[in-house]
């Protein structure tokens, strides 16, 4: 059985890390390729796969989650219409760094709705360095939704890797009620390594 949400901490953050002020729109979320993204950027934008398997690949097994910001806060707008709650609602934010030799190559926030969390029992809160991504798709009882793609707000981002105008997708995964939405920027340190195995396959 899960342990219930109410039984974690009520929040665990990282306190070495920060974020600009968040006042910026949010992206306009595209479910078709953009036509400014070439086709090795939308190769990994649109791919059905498992993200962190395939970071996992990339890196030769030195592939590790860094935890950066665990906690309870109000959702953004656009997580709200997303996730069907209405504007102001509170969920679980999980924000993390997926890296390669050490490297940030992927910022991905994940947010659920609270009332949907607490009533599922799913344990977001003990995941620490586990890969929340690989949990969903090892779980056959969630179901993808489509892709949405667009470009991150530098101000959405930590600060030590708030570049304007990176690509992001977001997608999300449905459970009974429960809707988790994860959203995934990928950042400059991804591109060289991922650049240089397209071209040596």
């Amino acid at each position: 059985m899960h342990a219930k949400l109410a039984d974690q901490p009520a929040c665990r953050t990282l306190p070495t890390v920060t974020h600009a002020a968040s006042s910026a729109t949010a992206p306009a979320w595209l479910a078709l390729a953009p036509t400014d993204a070439d086709t090795f950027t939308c190769d990994w934008l649109f791919d059905q796969g498992s993200l962190t398997r395939r970071l996992t690949r990339l890196a030769d097994g030195h592939f590790s989650v860094t935890p950066l910001l665990e906690h309870w806060q109000v959702l953004r707008d656009d997580e709200c219409a997303s996730l069907g709650l209405a504007p102001g609602s509170s969920g679980w934010v999980r924000e993390v760094y997926l890296r390669g030799h050490g490297t940030p190559w992927v910022y991905a926030r994940s947010v659920a709705g609270r009332q949907a969390l607490e009533a599922d029992g799913l344990a977001l809160a003990a995941l620490g360095s586990r890969s929340l991504g690989e949990l969903l798709f090892t779980t056959p009882a969630f179901v993808r939704q489509p892709i949405e793609v667009g470009r991150y707000p530098d101000t959405w981002l930590p600060a030590d890797q708030a570049h304007d105008g990176l690509w992001a997708r977001r997608s999300r995964f449905d459970r009974g009620a429960l809707r988790i939405l994860v959203a995934e920027v990928f950042l400059p340190g991804l591109w060289p390594t991922a650049q240089l195995a397209a071209e040596n396959p």
